[in-house]
């Protein structure tokens, strides 16, 4: 058995995952931020704790497979954030940009934070387990 395979892990695999994918749009809505008639994106929210509570319910459960965007997802599988469709602006330039830099930079460091803080709790919870099989950390 690999740590991998351990439910807490992989919410927060999970957790770390959609940082990652959603500072990579926030860097692209910066990167486009005089591009005229660039339209500000990012990930839809996914509620993190219902996963955990769900992977923690079923011990041993079979996932759907999903061949068509358009497919109801199960009750305990995440939505995939790439699909969900962005907000609408609430600001545009007059050149149709709707990119607004100071909101980018909240975003960016709000995934910061959270990133960091998924690090530590894997760091943490990775060496509780090496502690308690006997191993120094």
């Amino acid at each position: 058995m690999t740590i991998e395979n351990i439910s807490l892990f992989q919410a927060m695999n999970a957790k770390m995952g959609y940082l990652a994918e959603r500072q990579k749009i926030i860097s692209q809505n910066v990167a486009n931020a005089d591009t005229p008639g660039y339209m500000s994106q990012d990930l839809r929210k996914v509620d993190f704790s219902k996963m955990v509570e769900n992977i923690s319910k079923n011990k041993m459960h079979v996932t759907m497979d999903t061949n068509n965007p358009q497919h109801m997802m199960a009750p305990d599988q995440s939505p995939n954030p790439k699909m969900a469709k962005s907000k609408t602006p609430y600001e545009v330039k007059p050149d149709g940009n709707s990119v607004v830099l100071e909101e980018q930079m909240v975003k960016a460091s709000d995934v910061q934070m959270n990133y960091t803080l998924m690090l530590n709790l894997y760091r943490d919870a990775a060496d509780m387990i090496k502690t308690s099989l006997g191993k120094k950390t």
